[in-house]
């Protein structure tokens, strides 16, 4: 096995984990998931049915992936944070699979801990959900979002910085233009 899963956690079969991944603790990964390379699974952590999951993703204790959530490589949830898959679930009368509404948390995204991703929208690449925000809305590249609902309070480089307002970073020096309310890179 090219993998690591702790005694604890159980793996269905029709599985496919990617190498160098570490599942921890008391996890279960369901039928069909699709974890990729070098991931981190930490306790208690929850991969449905049909899932799929990039490479380099790092998912910390206490989530929960439902099905119809995809996250592409190195996408960052922090503890505790929540995904749904069900804008109006009945437990007397479950939707089941063709129910589910599609979540998309795009590459280098960071979400953090105890924050909620209300299904249906997608959360662009390297944005950054602050803390115990509840996203229910699309959410733009490089998107600093906070608050209940979550609103755009400011931009986030690659690196993963706050940007002030000339837009470039004082950290690893990457340089961002806005135009029409979309944040590119200086070298894009």
């Amino acid at each position: 096995m090219s993998y690591f899963v702790h005694e604890s956690s159980y793996i269905d079969e029709n599985v496919s984990v990617g190498s160098g991944t570490k599942v921890w603790h008391f996890s279960h990964i369901q039928t069909g998931a699709e974890i990729g390379e070098n991931c981190s699974l930490g306790q208690n952590v929850n991969i449905s049915t049909n899932v799929k999951i990039g490479n380099g993703v790092k998912i910390q204790n206490n989530v929960s992936v439902y099905e119809g959530v995809e996250l592409e490589d190195y996408v960052f949830c922090g503890p505790s944070m929540v995904f749904t898959n069900d804008l109006t679930p009945r437990s007397k009368h479950p939707k089941g699979t063709e129910g589910y509404i599609r979540t998309l948390v795009k590459y280098g995204a960071s979400i953090g801990a105890n924050a909620t991703i209300v299904c249906g929208n997608t959360v662009g690449r390297f944005a950054m959900i602050a803390s115990g925000a509840v996203v229910t809305k699309d959410v733009p590249d490089h998107a600093l979002m906070a608050g209940v609902p979550a609103q755009q309070i400011g931009w986030v480089c690659e690196c993963g910085s706050v940007l002030k307002n000339e837009l470039n970073c004082s950290e690893c020096g990457r340089e961002y233009t806005l135009s029409d309310g979309v944040l590119h890179m200086e070298s894009e």
